[in-house]
């Protein structure tokens, strides 16, 4: 099985990055059209918290595509492998459908400015709308909530989708560090 790198073809601050999945199909990430929305979502296949989101993760992106938003899920991790990711999707059934990358050299890790898995980015054709947590199932890393009070994602994207600015721009996400060596 062969193994697909992130492959950066273009990358300006406000640009696109354009980058394979691990299907080989070429996406332009970060600049959507007019009208269209992506959705970014940060993940780990060893991260528990991140694993923990992947029901909510596969309900958002199934609500939400309905509604025009572009789902990708992006796996910053240098020694993941296409194999790894097929089994971690399988085995929490996450996000079916959903594009799929693997962020070897961190291009778009760094772009986004993400930091933890899970994180979310939500852009739009003018730029960055929305960066931070799903929710605020937890407190703190091994503090979890019984439920979420907040639902920070969904609210932003309602906003977005609604042709409106989302009501927070950013959001301090809780999870494991994305360890670029």
């Amino acid at each position: 099985m062969r193994l697909l790198l992130v492959c950066v073809l273009a990358l300006a601050a406000s640009g696109p990055v354009v980058v394979r999945d691990v299907d080989g199909r070429s996406l332009s990430l970060l600049a959507p059209a007019r009208g269209k929305t992506e959705l970014l979502l940060f993940v780990n296949t060893e991260c528990p918290i991140s694993n923990r989101y992947a029901p909510e993760i596969t309900r958002i992106c199934g609500e939400y595509q309905a509604k025009g938003v572009n789902c990708v899920l992006v796996y910053p991790d240098q020694t993941t492998t296409v194999a790894a990711i097929g089994k971690h999707r399988q085995e929490f059934s996450l996000a079916p459908g959903a594009p799929a990358i693997i962020d070897r050299g961190f291009a778009l890790t760094t772009a986004v400015d993400a930091t933890v898995t899970p994180q979310a980015a939500i852009y739009t054709s003018t730029g960055l709308a929305y960066r931070g947590r799903i929710d605020n199932l937890y407190a703190n890393v091994g503090q979890p909530r019984r439920a979420a009070t907040t639902h920070d994602l969904r609210e932003a994207l309602d906003a977005v989708v609604a042709g409106k600015r989302a009501p927070v721009s950013e959001t301090e996400p809780i999870g494991c560090s994305i360890e670029r060596r």
